[in-house]
Formats: structure tokens, C-alpha cells, sequence
């Protein structure tokens, strides 16, 4: 039986937005190992049908002698597994997980870089220096028979791929059957939910501040922050900052949040402000197949689910009074919101499921496996 190992920094994050991948792997055939740092989430991954191999990596650390160490570690983990195949997921596992197949011996390789984070986010000297530093590692530790899995069309450019070693799919995919649209609430006041780990990149200090703007001008506005701050992430908001937000009028923070789904049936519209580095929100996906209008802002990732006026509205990154300006708009325009809710729904379906994102990859996997090693 031919084998798969999937490389990830986190048991959460695979079994939060990957278990579609494995159990693409497994309708090949495929034997299926996940090597990752286990906290909590084992058993989910176990329930698709993998063995879960344990495997301690700092996420934080950018000492090359650190991640050499891990590079090493995971090598040898892949030398004992000796898979036909190897999946990293995120930059970090490209680049440990790349590093070791080279040790390891190991040319089939498939690469998810899931966006392309802090450095894709800026526009500055170094953003343009870490970016062109990140395409000579990533070139490095890539073969004639390397595969990339891309979240949008920006990361292929940004990292400097041939578009034929590249498959678009439609980030993780969503269950349509498992987030549904529920009826909108009544309203005003317009209920705004941005469900997200609460992290300055995904610009949720613009959303608190776009609320307050709206409110000063009359609108009827509120918002419920879901998620915590990562603290693997230097990029976290603090908690007091978070308890600080809720002390204002209209703002709440609910904490981490088991039930995205739940937490968008309550809400009229769905925000993502992020600063840029997306590959393709999750959170967007869960929201759009939820029926809600989403608002959000023109980086790389969310302009690829919406389209401004189509299934939301589409504002710069950074510009907290376009984003109030939005907000009052939307909150004073309900058939509006009905629309766009629907037709991001719509959009959901054409492409972005978790069956078409399962597709995509198992074309890719027997593709690879076919050309033989």
C-alpha cells in the first residue's frame, strides 16, 4: 500500500481545516500518517483514518540552528515511515518538512503554503526582502517533482512557481451540509460577528474602531468578537487589550468559539479586516456557506471568495472609516444584506466545498504516485 505522510506544526490546524486531505488520501487507498505537534486534537485526526506521529517543533523560533534540529528530527521520523509521498502544509512545515525529505531522501513532495503571512503582508523593504528570501528556501527545498496546492493566484507570483506545478483549490474546503444559512435575526441593530484568532494581522482593532466610527454617526451597529489570541503568535492581541475592546459600547468578546456556525446564525454580516498574508480565510468560507454578507478587505485570499458587490463589499486594507462607511450603509440597507448573503452562499458551492477541494487533490496525489519515484 502506497503511504502518505502529511507534515504540520499543529494537531489543532490540521484537524481544524485539513481532514478533508486525509480522507482524500485515504478514498486513493493510501496509508495515511500525520507528523505534528499533539495537544488535544489526535483523536479527530485518528477519526479520518490516520496514525498521528508525535512530533515537538517550536512554531516561533526562526534560529536557523533550531530549525536545522527540526529538520533532522523530522527526517529521521520520515526515514522510519519511509512514505511515497509527503504533504507539508504552511511555510514553516515547507521549509522543515522540505529540508528533511532532502535528508530523507524522499522527491514526491507536495507543498500548501496557506498564505503567505506577516511578510506577505507588507509592501516595504522588508516585505520585498523576506519575500525574495522565502522563494530561494522554498526553491531550495523543492525537486523536478515538487506540487503546489495554492490557496490564490497571488502566492504562486509571490513565490516565483511555474503555474504548471500548481493546483488552485478552494482553500480547505467547507461542508455545505454542516454550515447551512439560518434565518437572519431581527434587527437594528446591525449584528456584525468576526470569527478569527484574535491577532493584529487580521485587523481587529479596525473592526472595533470602524464600529465605534459607525456608531458616532448614528448607525445602529454592534459587534461579537469570537476567537483568542494564539500565543504560539507574536502578532496576538493581548487579553487586556481584547477585555479593554469589550468595555466599549456595542463591542463583545465571546472568547474561542466551538460553533462558528452558531455564532453567524446570530449575525447579520460576517467582517474580515485582515491586514494581508491570507491564503484563503476559513473563517469566509464558514461564513459565506452561512448565507451572510461578508465585508472585508482587498488583500490576497479574501478577494478571492468575494467580490465587491457581488457577495460582500470589498474595502482597503487599513482604512477603518471605509470600513464604518460600509457598516452604515449595510445597516441601513436589510434586502441588501439578504442579497449578497445569498449570493455568497452561491459562491460557496461553486468550487470551494470540501468534495471539489478533495477532487483537486486526489487528481494531484495519483498524478504524482503515477510518475513513479
Amino acid at each position: 500500500m502506497a503511504r502518505i505522510a502529511f507534515i504540520v506544526t499543529e494537531d489543532w490546524f490540521f484537524a481544524s481545516h485539513f481532514l478533508p486531505m486525509a480522507r482524500a488520501a485515504r478514498e486513493l487507498g493510501l496509508a495515511v500518517d500525520v507528523v505534528t505537534r499533539v495537544r488535544d486534537h489526535a483523536a479527530a485526526i485518528e477519526e479520518a483514518g490516520a496514525r498521528v506521529v508525535p512530533l515537538e517543533a517550536e512554531r516561533r523560533s526562526l534560529n536557523p540552528m533550531a530549525a536545522g534540529d527540526a529538520a533532522g528530527r523530522t527526517a529521521a521520523t520520515l526515514k522510519a515511515l519511509r512514505p511515497d509521498l509527503v504533504h507539508c502544509i504552511a511555510l514553516r512545515s515547507i521549509l522543515v518538512g522540505g529540508a528533511a525529505c532532502l535528508l530523507a531522501g524522499i522527491p514526491r513532495r507536495v507543498y500548501a503554503p496557506t498564505g503567505l503571512g506577516y511578510l506577505g503582508a507588507r509592501p516595504d523593504l522588508v516585505g520585498r526582502a523576506g519575500r525574495a528570501a522565502l522563494r530561494g528556501l522554498v526553491a531550495a527545498v523543492s525537486t523536478s517533482q515538487t506540487r503546489f496546492l495554492l490557496e490564490n493566484q497571488e502566492d504562486g507570483r509571490g513565490l516565483n512557481l511555474d503555474p504548471g506545478r500548481i493546483t488552485l483549490v478552494g482553500g480547505a474546503g467547507i461542508d455545505p451540509d454542516r454550515f447551512t444559512p439560518a434565518p437572519l435575526p431581527s434587527g437594528p441593530p446591525l449584528r456584525v460577528a468576526v470569527v478569527s484568532r484574535m491577532l493584529w494581522s487580521k485587523g481587529i482593532d479596525l473592526a472595533v474602531e470602524a464600529v465605534g466610527l459607525a456608531r458616532a454617526q448614528g448607525a445602529e451597529v454592534t459587534l461579537d468578537l469570537y476567537g483568542a489570541p494564539d500565543p504560539s503568535n507574536p502578532r496576538a492581541i493581548p487579553e487586556t487589550t481584547l477585555r479593554s475592546w469589550a468595555e466599549r459600547p456595542g463591542i463583545a468578546w465571546h472568547g474561542r468559539t466551538t460553533d462558528p456556525a452558531g455564532a453567524y446564525a446570530a449575525a447579520h454580516l460576517a467582517c474580515l479586516p485582515s491586514r494581508g498574508g491570507e491564503g484563503l480565510p476559513r473563517t469566509l468560507l464558514e461564513a459565506a456557506a452561512c448565507g451572510r454578507a461578508i465585508l472585508t478587505t482587498d488583500v490576497s485570499g479574501c478577494r478571492r471568495l468575494v467580490r465587491d458587490g457581488q457577495e460582500g463589499v470589498v474595502v482597503q486594507p487599513d482604512d477603518a472609516p471605509a470600513l464604518a462607511a460600509a457598516l452604515v450603509a449595510l445597516a441601513r440597507d436589510p434586502a441588501r444584506r439578504a442579497t449578497l448573503g445569498a449570493a455568497a452562499r452561491a459562491r460557496v458551492l461553486d468550487g470551494f466545498t470540501e468534495r471539489a477541494v478533495m477532487d483537486a487533490v486526489k487528481g494531484v496525489y495519483a498524478a504524482m504516485l503515477a510518475e513513479g519515484p
